[in-house]
Formats: structure tokens, C-alpha cells, sequence
């Protein structure tokens, strides 16, 4: 057997899985994927909580308990998930400290309907740090551009952040100077920048599927042959990006004293095209210091047949831009692909917020004690 997912993690890739539940870690699942398939950390998202959740596997006793409480379906639901990554964080503690705090980071990301919100973000991550109290949380907040403030104030503060929904090379450049700027707020205040971790999650599928969907619509020999290669090449752009912002003086500045460098993060790297081989978003964006998070069947696949020959990303930068060029030639613009995928991935997370609120409420009132 050829260990794909160890020479992936060989390579510098660190190998995260994209999806939480109670019953993923009360049946020992989760200790089992990090024990035996490499992963060194774990991310939620709302959609990944509304799921677990509404799914009631292992959830009924604290649901009841909550229901006896007359607690709000608010707290119920923040309940519910900090409890999820805090037991995640305990079970993930011993690669967190084997990493030197690098890896063995679980996230959690703040209510999604704040993502226009500074302020009111910057109050939840505080209070979803205070909430969960493990030191290897990664607080979720997205690169809106309420959001760009929020990632320097709580990076300031000395919380550790996972930048969310990110899609465009121009806000991405934006995401790493909020966590520049952060750092040196951190240090301003005397914090210890060693303990500041931070990742930028950069979306990948969302990006060919929103761009395929206007080649097919155009439906020339000259379009379909761009099909599937712009989510990739913007990856490796933003890598690019993230080699140069990471060399730079102001950098350097920052790394004498004790920072770390905010790790891309490939995101949304399940394959939507069953034309597309499954592992496309893994073998094709290998390059040290980076993080990939899958979905369980990416992770699988990876590891049944997928081909890791070193590093992917390295010498493509010209060919990634002639790449996107290629799709702007066409006549779609990136810049509205990149702003609408935003809105949508705000707006698809607020709506799994919304439907985890409600099927917790009807737990709620379902269990909720006869009066008298």
C-alpha cells in the first residue's frame, strides 16, 4: 500500500478534516483518523453543525437538558457546538503539542449573520474563545470587509484566527496584511506572538463550479477548453502571494520576534464535477506550509489512489495566470465570479445558521418538561 496521506503530510501539507460531529467523537472515530490517516486538525462550519445537529445522534441528553433549563435556542446551539470542539481540542491536545501549537487546532466560527458586523464579530470571538477555553481553537471569521478589522483586533488580542470564505487574490492579500497588522498590535500590547496561530482558508471548487457554469453557458470549443482549471490556478497565485507577503521586510520585522506565518488553507476541496478526477484539489496544490481541509471522501480518495509527486504549485505561476487570463479573454469576469461567490457563501452559511436555530428550537420544545 502506497501512504499517499503520509507523503501528502511528508511534503509539508497539513491534513485536516472538514467535518465534526458527537458521535465522530464519542465513538473514537476522530482519535482513529488522527492515529491512523494523518489528520492534525479539524474545521466546522455552520452548514457541518446544522448537519450533526439536526441528525439528534448523541445530542438528546444535553438537548433535554437544555429543554429543563428553558435556555434560549441561541445558547442552546452555542452550547451545543462549543461543547463538540472543546472535546475535539482535548482529543487533538497531543498533536497540538507535538507541533509546538502548529497543528492539533480545531475551528469554530463566529454566528455567520455578524459578517457584516465589526464590532459585533470582534465581541463573539471573544466570547467563543472564553466560551470553548482550549488553547489550540482557531477562531472562524470571514474576509468580508467588516471582516478585515475584526481579524486584526482579535489577533491583537492574542486569539488565534482561521480566516473564512476567502476567494479573490486581492482580498486575500488584504486578509494577510489584517493579520500583519494584528501581530504588530499583539506585540504593541506585550503579548507573546509565539502563541498566535493563524491559517487563511482559501476556496477552491467554488471557484471552477461558478466559472464552468458561465464556459458551458457560452458553449464554444475556445470555452470549454478553460473548463476546471481557474479554481486550481488561483490557489497557486494566492500562493504566490503568501511567498511574497512572507519574505517581505515588514515580515521579517514580525518573525525576530517569535511570529508565525498565516498558513493558506485549501478549502472547499471536495470535487463537484464527477468529470474532474476526486483528488484534483489535493495532488494539484501540494507546497510545504500549507494546510488542506477534506471532506471525508477527499480524505479516502486521497489515500485509496491519490498521486503525490512533490510539490505542485511551484514553477506554475505563470501558466496559473495565463490560466485566469484565459477566462477574463472569454468574457467572465473574475472579479464578478469572486464577489458573488462571497455574498453566496455568506449567505449559505447564515441559512444553515438559521435551520440549525430552528431544528434546535423544535428539540427544544419537543423535550422540554409537561408543567406542573
Amino acid at each position: 500500500m502506497t501512504d499517499a496521506l503520509k507523503r501528502l503530510s511528508d511534503e509539508g501539507v497539513a491534513i485536516w478534516l472538514d467535518d465534526l460531529s458527537r458521535k465522530r467523537i464519542t465513538s473514537g472515530n476522530l482519535a482513529e483518523l488522527i492515529d491512523q490517516q494523518h489528520v492534525v486538525g479539524v474545521t466546522t462550519n455552520p452548514s457541518i453543525f446544522q448537519k450533526a445537529i439536526s441528525s439528534g445522534d448523541g445530542y438528546e441528553q444535553q438537548l433535554a437538558d437544555l429543554a429543563a433549563r428553558k435556555v434560549t435556542v441561541d445558547e442552546a446551539v452555542r452550547m451545543i457546538t462549543t461543547a463538540d470542539v472543546r472535546d475535539a481540542a482535548d482529543i487533538l491536545r497531543p498533536v497540538f503539542d507535538a507541533t509546538g501549537g502548529q497543528d492539533g487546532r480545531v475551528s469554530i466560527e463566529v454566528d455567520p449573520r455578524l459578517a457584516h458586523n465589526t464590532e459585533a464579530t470582534i465581541a463573539e470571538a471573544k466570547q467563543l474563545a472564553w466560551l470553548v477555553d482550549r488553547p489550540n481553537t482557531l477562531i472562524k471569521i470571514p474576509a468580508t470587509k467588516a471582516g478585515l478589522p475584526a481579524i486584526t483586533e482579535v489577533i491583537g488580542l492574542g486569539i488565534s484566527v482561521n480566516v473564512t470564505l476567502i476567494f479573490s487574490l486581492e482580498r486575500y492579500r488584504a486578509v494577510m496584511d489584517a493579520y500583519l497588522s494584528g501581530l504588530e498590535k499583539a506585540k504593541e500590547r506585550g503579548l507573546d506572538l509565539s502563541k498566535i496561530q493563524s491559517v487563511a482558508s482559501f476556496f477552491v471548487s467554488r471557484v471552477d463550479t461558478e466559472i464552468d457554469k458561465r464556459i458551458d453557458a457560452l458553449g464554444t470549443d475556445e470555452a470549454k477548453a478553460a473548463r476546471g482549471k481557474a479554481g486550481v490556478a488561483n490557489a497557486r497565485l494566492a500562493y504566490q502571494a503568501y511567498e511574497e507577503v512572507f519574505s517581505s521586510e515588514r515580515w521579517l520585522a514580525l518573525d525576530k520576534a517569535q511570529a508565525h506565518k498565516q498558513r493558506p488553507l485549501w478549502a472547499s476541496t471536495g470535487v463537484k464535477d464527477p468529470a474532474y478526477k476526486d483528488t484534483l484539489y489535493v495532488v494539484d496544490l501540494v507546497a510545504p506550509n500549507t494546510v488542506n481541509t477534506m471532506p471525508e471522501a477527499t480524505l479516502e480518495a486521497t489515500e485509496d489512489h491519490g498521486e503525490i509527486s512533490g510539490n505542485t504549485i511551484a514553477g506554475t505561476y505563470e501558466q496559473a495566470r495565463a490560466e485566469l487570463d484565459a477566462v477574463e479573454k472569454l468574457g467572465i469576469s473574475y472579479d464578478d465570479v469572486v464577489q458573488l461567490l462571497e455574498d453566496e457563501g455568506v449567505d449559505k452559511f447564515a441559512t444553515s445558521w438559521n435551520d440549525l436555530l430552528k431544528s434546535t428550537e423544535a428539540e427544544l420544545q419537543r423535550l422540554a418538561p409537561s408543567e406542573g
